[in-house]
């Protein structure tokens, strides 16, 4: 307990500032910046743009953290990349990133975690992650808006290394992600991704397109056969402002990804004559959806799946249940059970608030036992759907889904969230060898860095603790 303590004190806080003595991020020698350190970036000020590349380690990260001052994060502004992390065990909280001329935040290492902050104007990609070096990042309470551009440049497009991080996990949550200029919401080929409780709208192509690794750009080590990459999507709204597809999955025709796929208590909201909400493309193995609400803003029924270009994996394997679909849609699967189909789900706004109302179809209509496509168990499902999606704004703070009798269908529970949790929990994937940045395993807040007390009373406590103990052998 004793080591615990001094190494708790061992812990630096470097503050940055206009009146601070080192006035830029940049400045900072990272050299001298060890494991469990905190650097606090005072707010309602503009940085220039930096490449984080010092490490801390998985027990004891470091931590950039931005200091609101007169309600304002710290801006970081401008550069190719604004914001580069090329060091493992990197937490990012608070800040403003915008005007990144190549991208706003690029991810460039292993066990990143991305927070509280606020991604935008970005005229190419918001936060991109590298095919190589890359491995897990966790992405939470981030907004998102007004970046990529074209057919090439996303708001969010993510990628992992499967040579150098087998394991690799990109966990997106509590997000709300909207007004792309260009391309997809979110394109990642990651070897896992976990898209949970997120709101996410307005993008040109898709709003989610689950690929697999583009071998242009990978380890010439790696192969198609190397990792299969699968992707849980669970308790998200998704919003189409135009016509085409939601989603896309398995490929683009570059890289596909042989996965398998799940859907959970999503709402997903489009336009009248959209194309396909679900585009399955190039190789892929298994889909299944559970207790999702596929809607039209407007008249007409909603195009389900198209499935023409699929190459699937041996056969074709699709499975969901309990799922509630407006009356008249296309290219239901047949093998979905318990299909609701309904002229209105009965909600506050299909587009701005779809919580259920008093007598919607959706009330305790959900699954609870969600049965994989066979031969395709998913592997380490979230099961417990136990936050909301943010309610169409950024947030701090996660809020809990509550049910009362069995669970609603899509991501809202009828009645008012009770707020509270800011992680997510739950059993997710452990990440194999890289671990997951998401589940149970945050570090501790910025206080372990001994803010709480001061560095002596506990290095004294210590020492006291270790003359006890030195005290009582003597006596045995």
């Amino acid at each position: 307990m004793a080591s615990v303590f001094v190494t708790l004190c061992l812990a630096a806080t470097i503050q940055v500032g206009p009146t601070r003595a080192i006035t830029q991020l940049s400045a900072v020698n990272q050299a001298s910046v060890n494991p469990g350190d905190v650097i606090e970036v005072d707010g309602d000020a503009t940085y220039a743009a930096v490449n984080w590349t010092r490490s801390g380690t998985q027990a004891a990260p470091i931590r950039i953290v931005g200091l609101p001052v007169n309600g304002t994060r710290p801006r970081i502004m401008g550069g190719t990349n604004t914001l580069e992390v090329q060091g493992d065990d990197v937490i990012v909280d608070g800040f403003e990133l915008t005007g990144g001329s190549f991208r706003c935040f690029f991810h460039h290492a292993n066990r990143v975690t991305l927070r509280n902050s606020v991604v935008h104007d970005c005229p190419r990609h918001g936060v991109l992650g590298a095919d190589q070096g890359s491995g897990s990042l966790l992405m939470e309470f981030v907004e998102v808006h007004h970046c990529g551009g074209g057919t090439q440049d996303h708001q969010i497009y993510m990628a992992t290394d499967e040579v150098r991080h087998q394991g690799a996990v990109f966990r997106m949550q509590h997000c709300y992600v909207h007004d792309a200029n260009g391309g997809n919401s979110v394109k990642t080929r990651a070897e896992r991704n976990e898209v949970y409780f997120n709101w996410i709208e307005g993008g040109l192509y898709h709003e989610l397109e689950l690929i697999g690794p583009d071998p242009d750009g990978a380890d010439d080590a790696w192969t198609e056969a190397l990792q299969r990459e699968d992707s849980d999507v669970v308790g998200n709204v998704l919003v189409k402002t135009n016509t085409f597809s939601v989603v896309r999955a398995g490929g683009d025709g570059t890289g596909q990804s042989q996965g398998r796929y799940r859907f959970v208590n999503n709402t997903i909201v489009v336009k009248p004559g959209a194309s396909a909400v679900f585009r399955l493309f190039d190789g892929l193995e298994s889909v299944e959806m559970h207790n999702n609400v596929f809607a039209v803003d407007g008249s007409g029924g909603v195009n389900m799946v198209r499935e023409v270009e699929a190459d699937w994996v041996g056969t074709r394997l699709v499975s969901g249940s309990n799922n509630w679909v407006t009356m008249g849609s296309t290219n239901v699967p047949p093998e979905w059970t318990g299909t609701i189909f309904g002229a209105s789900p009965q909600v506050i706004s299909l587009t701005t608030h779809p919580r259920p109302v008093a007598g919607s179809p959706l009330i305790d209509a959900a699954a609870t036992v969600l049965m994989s496509p066979a031969r395709a168990p998913f592997p380490s499902p979230l099961n417990a759907v136990g936050f909301e999606p943010p309610p169409r704004t950024s947030v701090s703070m996660a809020a809990v889904r509550t049910s009362v009798g069995a669970p609603d269908v899509g991501a809202f529970e009828f009645g008012v969230a009770t707020g509270g949790g800011s992680e997510t929990g739950g059993g997710s994937a452990t990440g194999g060898s890289d671990g997951a940045t998401g589940g149970g395993g945050e570090p501790a807040p910025a206080g372990c860095s001994c803010a709480a007390a001061p560095t002596f009373e506990l290095f004294a406590f210590a020492v006291m603790l270790m003359r006890r103990r030195r005290g009582r052998e003597r006596d045995s």
